[in-house]
């Protein structure tokens, strides 16, 4: 179709679009792991980074141990000298800030004074510590000295996140039997120490797993937050203190309040348990999917660039185009021979068609969130009605052109752009909206230097030349491209299905014309 490119816009208006699909202005937590490697990727330092990914943090490590382990077991642990993991936090603090420090596997001794040593002296705004000092067998860890002197790090921690056995050990208590007395030994370790706890209850029997914050520092008054929890029946649970206390301090350094950091990450760690058993990852206890959520919500598309848009569709559309240049009505047109009455014709549904096309194109107008997309949109309108009609009278005779009955081909081209401009989003809209710009200027790029004095639509041809025509399609392709590389991947897939759909009404709109007088 001819259209809205003519007229209006001219040159003036550049939509404003650096904005579309850019970062959203939250801060991103900047997050550092002390903690053991694990090679197999369910625990320590690796299961910290990807916890502090998928719950929106920026992830460093500093690593205390080398493990040789899989979902197996651990076969040998190399634990490196103390003063290189210093090195490796001086690095770190002498150039990143840090928003919040997450605390694992440390080990040794020396390993515990380091740690320490350098969160008194940087004093990171969070810090929360995962004390490794038990294992899933039952073993301990840690020797009696090293324990005493992970006791004193709690003391300069904020959040601490022990099983039940940990608890037992930081509070020098038998461990707990029940949640009631699991929620009172932390009520205890909590006040003693001055540290907020997570209660875990995992390591009871029952069906039930239920969770706590509970809060008895000195000066407040004791706050148990419970949360619920049903128990997975899952072998993939390697790492899964790990992974909480990350997302916790992940989330805390975002800004959120201490029991709503609990509850989301409680939510987001039983998720990614549940579609553990998807990974298929080794033959004993497996790693939970940290990343599920992300993948299932937002997928693992990567968002392409306006100019990626832009060729990607153009490419799309090539056989309609194709089509389009080898058909009858256009090689007829360029060459003069195409027979008045079809083009009386294909005047007659065009004007009847910008009538209506002028309607959608205010309606992106309306929907439009830029003034400068606003602007566009309503200039391109209102030179649909001026402009684009006016030349088109200038061909036939009084009301010959609004005397005709719209086709079948107009009216379903039509009914396609004033139902997609009902459903009220933009983005589809204007996609559908491109077609009649950018199709239509391709087409008369080849046919306006057809035009001679003795060709008989050279008057007509020549419109293809004007400047506001010109100008008006690389502003619509920008504003749609732009659209399209910031939506998501299925606004994006409209909004081509959408352009497909109107690049295809335009070929038939084109091949109809000349039906009229082969019939």
């Amino acid at each position: 179709m001819s259209g809205s490119a003519v007229g209006g816009a001219g040159g003036s208006v550049v939509p404003s679009v650096s904005g579309v699909g850019s970062a959203s202005g939250v801060r991103i937590p900047r997050v550092l792991s002390i903690a053991g490697s694990d090679p197999s990727g369910g625990a320590g330092i690796q299961a910290d980074l990807k916890s502090i990914a998928a719950n929106g943090g920026y992830g460093m490590a500093a690593i205390t141990a080398l493990t040789a382990q899989n979902t197996l077991g651990v076969r040998g642990v190399h634990v490196p000298p103390a003063d290189f993991l210093r090195e490796q936090l001086d690095a770190l603090s002498d150039d990143i800030a840090i928003d919040a420090v997450k605390i694992g596997m440390l080990g040794t001794v020396e390993v515990v004074d380091v740690v320490r040593a350098w969160l008194e002296r940087v004093q990171p705004p969070v810090v929360v510590l995962d004390p490794v000092m038990v294992a899933t067998s039952g073993d301990r860890l840690l020797d009696a000295e090293a324990e005493q002197a992970l006791r004193d790090l709690v003391r300069v921690c904020d959040l601490v996140t022990p099983n039940i056995p940990e608890l037992a050990i930081i509070a020098a208590e038998p461990a707990a039997e029940t949640w009631p007395e699991v929620l009172e030994q932390a009520r205890r370790v909590s006040a003693s120490y001055g540290v907020r706890v997570v209660a875990k209850g995992g390591h009871l029997s029952g069906a039930e797993a239920p969770d706590a914050l509970v809060d008895a520092r000195a000066g407040n008054a004791p706050v148990v937050t419970e949360f619920g929890g049903i128990r997975i029946e899952t072998s993939n649970t390697h790492g899964t203190g790990c992974s909480l206390s990350s997302a916790l301090a992940t989330r805390i350094a975002a800004g959120g309040d201490w029991a709503a950091a609990v509850g989301e990450s409680k939510r987001w760690l039983s998720e990614s348990i549940h579609a553990g058993a998807s990974l298929q990852v080794g033959g004993g206890r497996g790693p939970i999917s940290h990343f599920t959520g992300v993948w299932r919500r937002g997928g693992v598309e990567t968002a392409p660039t306006a100019a990626e848009v832009r060729e990607q569709w153009w490419a799309e559309i090539a056989s309609v185009r194709a089509r389009i240049d080898g058909g009858d009505f256009v090689r007829a047109l360029g060459d003069g021979s195409l027979d008045r009455g079809d083009f009386v014709w294909y005047l007659a549904q065009d004007a009847l068609y910008l009538r209506d096309y002028a309607r959608a194109l205010a309606e992106a107008a309306r929907l439009a969130p830029t003034a400068a997309e606003q602007a566009f949109w309503a200039s391109s309108a209102e030179g649909c009605i001026v402009t684009e009609l006016q030349l088109h009278e200038s061909w036939s005779e009084d009301g010959e052109l609004f005397a005709a009955a719209p086709s079948a081909t107009t009216t379903a081209y039509l009914n396609h752009l004033l139902a997609t401009a009902a459903r009220g989003d933009y983005a589809v809209l204007a996609a559908a909206l491109l077609p009649c710009f950018w199709v239509y200027h391709d087409v008369g790029s080849r046919l306006h230097p057809l035009a001679h004095a003795a060709h008989p639509y050279a008057d007509w041809l020549t419109t293809y030349a004007d400047e506001a025509f010109a100008d008006a399609t690389p502003q619509a392709i920008t504003i749609v491209t732009a659209l399209a590389a910031g939506a998501t991947p299925q606004i994006r897939a409209a909004m081509l299905t959408a352009f497909v759909a109107s690049t295809e009404h335009e070929r038939e709109f084109f091949a109809a014309a000349h039906r009229v007088t082969a019939n």
